[in-house]
């Protein structure tokens, strides 16, 4: 009896130092997670976001009140209408004096003509000049106006391409392929630029973070398949292929929910390990890797 006691004890301590002896780190599993939030305040319309729900990339998701900016939109569209009629009206009034001063500069010669054949005065002459200085200074004086009517047309194109790029930012749309994990608004709520409206990410591949020792870096590098292990059911461990795809370029002090292979060493390197995910890894599940 003594003998077989001895022999279960052996196995079972035997088989347990294997297991601690296979795993060379530990770590959770993590993601990259992305929080979406508007660029523009006022009430949500709809947001088609539920938790657990796979959403794909450049689909609209929710819509912001677009009241507000197309009011302001159809303001700036009657500005604009106004000014292009004044614009035009000023068009006119160039054409006008640019025909009279053409008028008097036909004048000015028919008197230069009679002046030389002494049949008009240097009296008529003066005045003619006079009369076609002034229209030149008439001209300049609109020309300056239309200058500036044309700077105030640019500035109003430019504020309705503003509202338009704002119009854009009422339609939410979904930037990655990914699943809901967490829902922060809803529908008839007010929000404002940088108020999460969920957050999402991609959980068809997860990344186990892990923390090497010094002594274990030479026996890992980028792009090197190994085993993950995770816990199953009846305490049984489950196989997963993974790929080391980051290593730490500096070592760190070891956190301390981490356990290592040399038990909480000063300094360890942190490494991301990356998992396809069968739908039974979750977000912040324990694991552990053989090198």
């Amino acid at each position: 009896m003594k003998n077989i006691f001895f022999l279960v004890f052996i196995i079972a301590f035997g088989g347990c130092s294997l297991n601690n002896k296979k795993s060379d780190a530990y770590g959770n599993f993590e993601t990259v997670e992305t929080i979406i939030s508007p660029e523009v305040s006022g009430k949500i319309l709809f947001i088609n976001a539920e938790e657990g729900s796979l959403l794909e990339a450049g689909k609209v998701i929710a819509l912001i009140d677009t009241t507000d900016f197309q009011l302001k939109k159809e303001q700036l569209i009657a500005q604009k209408t106004a000014t292009e009629s004044r614009i035009a009206n000023i068009s006119s009034q160039i054409d006008v004096q640019n025909q009279q001063k053409n008028n008097l500069l036909i004048d000015k010669a028919r008197i230069e003509k009679l002046l030389k054949d002494g049949a008009a005065t240097q009296k008529q002459l003066d005045d003619i000049n006079g009369a076609v200085s002034l229209v030149d200074k008439q001209i300049a004086s609109v020309n300056s106006q239309n200058v500036s009517v044309t700077s105030e047309m640019a500035v109003i194109t430019k504020q309705i391409q503003q509202v338009n790029e704002s119009l854009k930012k009422c339609y939410i749309i979904n930037p990655v392929k990914g699943t809901v994990l967490e829902k922060y608004s809803e529908p008839f709520e007010l929000t404002a630029p940088a108020k999460a409206l969920y957050k999402i990410a991609d959980v068809s591949f997860l990344y186990l973070k892990v923390y090497v020792t010094g002594s274990q870096l030479p026996l890992i590098k980028l792009g090197q398949k190994v085993q993950v292990l995770v816990d199953g059911p009846d305490k049984s461990l489950v196989k997963h292929e993974g790929e080391i795809t980051w290593i730490a370029s500096s070592a760190e002090f070891t956190p301390k929910i981490i356990q290592t292979k040399e038990e909480r060493v000063n300094l360890v390197y942190a490494v991301k390990i990356k998992v396809t995910n069968d739908g039974s890894l979750k977000i912040g599940m324990p694991g552990e890797v053989v090198f």
